[in-house]
């Protein structure tokens, strides 16, 4: 229900620094601790990302880490959610059509935090870290151009050549920090690309990633009841985003779309000690948000896309501990 509510509130209402405030209350009273860095903390933390995205508009970006960390806990896993709590396309600005239905562009954020609630509350003896990447997308005097050369957090640096493919941005950014700390598994969650509801619908999201970590959470998506659909991540795709002037381009081949976004995550996925972090992608963009009429246990607008998936997960590597 949380996901929901936070997927329905207005934008108005449901800005970063509001969304933050929502954690802090919602984490009240729970085994779950919070820590919020706004936009001092986000330039000393190197987080272009967030803060690019985030420069046009009135309500600065926020960086919201969640962790509930259980005694004895079997493993750790970080979530990443992407949080644009209005997407107009920035610069390159959207359709007003397709504005209409863009608070909902914060359903992986929402998605994390309802997770790593409900983790504490079942009691997992799984340690979770969520990583809710909140900005808003607005076109002004202060806004990132086409063309801007943006640095991620860890110093890869991006040009920006369409300032409405954002969302892989402020996950970027996400993506640094939550494998800094060496988790088990690192699984990003966001509604990314049009591209999604293009190649597998309005109800279906789209997994990527190391194999498997990716068929984890196709097996987890199944058993939880949801539709989630594993799909390759090509490397004849890869030179589509590579940049003259910076290290990659934040947009390559139309064609493929959700596949390019997830390429481009991938380059940011790091570790420690030369360990890379296993890794998944989850896209939801058309799942997030139900323009229809209700059908089965999924309701008009938010449906709270992927937190069951998510628990599952979180569940199916409690039962591991072995």
């Amino acid at each position: 229900r949380a996901a929901r509510t936070l997927v329905d509130l207005s934008p108005n209402v449901m800005y970063p620094e509001a969304v933050a405030d929502y954690a802090r209350r919602a984490a009240r009273g729970t085994k779950v601790s919070v820590t919020v860095l706004a936009e001092k903390e986000l330039a000393k933390g190197g987080y272009g990302g967030l803060l690019g995205v985030g420069q046009g508009s009135v309500h600065g970006p926020r960086l919201v880490k969640l962790e509930y960390a259980p005694a004895r806990a079997a493993k750790h896993y970080a979530y990443v959610g992407k949080g644009i709590t209005f997407d107009s396309g920035g610069l390159s600005l959207k359709p007003p059509a397709s504005m209409m239905t863009m608070k909902s562009d914060m359903a992986g954020a929402a998605a994390v935090l309802a997770t790593v609630l409900t983790a504490a509350e079942l009691g997992l003896p799984v340690k979770v870290t969520g990583w809710l990447c909140l900005a808003e997308n607005l076109p002004s005097s202060t806004a990132t151009r086409p063309g801007d050369v943006i640095t991620i957090r860890g110093g890869r640096t991006v040009e920006v050549l369409n300032t409405d493919a954002e969302g892989r941005l402020v996950l970027a950014d996400g993506l640094v920090a939550a494998c800094e700390e060496a988790p088990d598994a690192v699984v990003d969650i966001a509604t990314l690309t049009g591209a999604q509801m293009v190649a597998l619908g309005a109800r279906t999201f789209g997994i990527m990633g190391d194999e498997t970590v990716r068929t984890a959470v196709a097996e987890a998506a199944r058993a939880a009841g949801e539709d989630g659909w594993p799909m390759p991540l090509p490397e004849h795709l890869r030179p589509s985003l590579d940049s003259k002037v910076a290290d990659l381009k934040n947009i390559g081949d139309k064609n493929g779309g959700m596949l390019v976004a997830g390429i481009f995550l991938r380059e940011f996925v790091g570790g420690t000690d030369g360990a890379r972090v296993p890794w998944a992608h989850v896209d939801i963009a058309g799942p997030s948000f139900n323009e229809g009429s209700p059908y089965g246990y999924t309701p008009a607008e938010g449906t709270g896309a992927g937190v069951r998936t998510l628990v599952r997960l979180l569940e199916d590597a409690a039962a591991d501990r072995g």
